[in-house]
């Protein structure tokens, strides 16, 4: 069976964004198609209702971009047990305050238990720092912590 993954926002920000003059992010983007050519056929990919919030905001023009590529995937719904879990991480990890949807991502992913994340966020999710703690604290409330990863960790 194929394994899954919960794909972030950041994803399809860089997959459908406009090519960038930033050196970073151009390389970011690239390796996103790469992957969405080459590689998301061999998972089973999902989504759920904070993803489709956040890649609504911005640039009407670009978030219709984005929700033209989300909405051929599956969308999981938000549990009880995600929301609580999410709270728990908001309190227990060092995320500001408004970092709360990335919380939100991580208990998703947990509560459905996905293999993987995947995310360009390094700010809240595939941060090192954040990771460590988190596998802990998830492992405390009965679950596991997908693998935090990039599109890259796949293609190279």
């Amino acid at each position: 069976m194929k394994r899954s993954i919960y794909v972030e926002t950041t994803i399809f920000s860089y997959l459908t964004g406009k090519p960038s003059a930033n050196l970073i992010n151009a390389a970011r983007q690239q390796t996103t198609n790469l992957w969405w050519e080459k590689r998301r056929k061999d998972f089973r990919l999902f989504v759920a209702l904070p993803v489709i919030d956040e890649a609504s905001n911005g640039d009407p023009d670009a978030a219709a971009k984005r929700l033209a590529v989300i909405r051929k995937i599956p969308v999981i719904g938000l549990t009880p047990q995600a929301s609580v879990l999410a709270s728990f991480l908001i309190k227990e990890t060092p995320f500001p305050v408004n970092a709360e949807v990335d919380a939100l991502h991580i208990a998703i992913a947990c509560v459905n238990q996905f293999d993987f994340i995947l995310t360009w966020n390094f700010k809240h999710i595939a941060n090192a720092e954040i990771r460590s703690k988190l596998e802990i604290l998830v492992e405390s409330q009965g679950y596991r912590l997908p693998v935090i990863c990039t599109p890259e960790e796949f293609v190279y």
